[in-house]
């Protein structure tokens, strides 16, 4: 199982976040990564190949990433080769989503296709893309993110739980 961590506090989030990983970590994780909400409201999220102490060292024991809410991840590859690209998190294609995700969308090939017949474009070879793509687009129409995170498990078919977050 991938390892999630969520944090929203006083105390920089990165550093809590890796080590909340760490404490997660029991086996060979292909990747790892973070997303980090910035005081100004910018996304900045890292991703390494690898074990979770290649990620902390790209990011200085997340010295690198300033911001007080945030997100990490490690993971087992179940969908996608071993790659920055695959490794979570994910974000949607207007950049205000970011998505981790533990689990198995089902339903992921089908969901992907008719959000690219609906103008959608991927990155990643992932299911868990697909969420914030869902999310992005429940929220244009919503300008609710639990309305729409709601919405966009309505049309997933698997075993899941999804972490996602929004920097509006």
């Amino acid at each position: 199982m991938c390892g999630i961590v969520g944090f929203i506090g006083q105390e920089q989030a990165a550093p809590i976040l890796l080590d909340g990983l760490a404490h997660l970590e029991y086996r060979g994780y292909d990747s790892a990564g973070v997303a980090v909400i910035s005081a100004q409201g910018k996304l900045q999220v890292e991703k390494a190949v690898g074990r979770l102490k290649v990620l902390s060292e790209q990011i200085h024991g997340g010295a690198d990433l300033e911001g007080c809410i945030g997100l990490g991840h490690t993971r087992w590859a179940t969908h996608g080769a071993p790659n920055i690209i695959n490794s979570h998190p994910h974000v949607s294609e207007n950049g205000k989503f970011a998505v981790i995700h533990n689990g198995i969308i089902e339903n992921f090939a089908e969901l992907r296709e008719e959000l690219e017949g609906r103008g959608h474009h991927f990155k990643s070879e992932t299911d868990t893309e697909v969420f914030a793509h869902l999310i992005e687009e429940a929220y244009a129409e919503t300008h609710d993110l639990m309305a729409s995170v709601r919405e966009a498990c309505t049309h997933v078919v698997g075993a899941y739980g999804p972490v996602s977050y929004t920097h509006l």
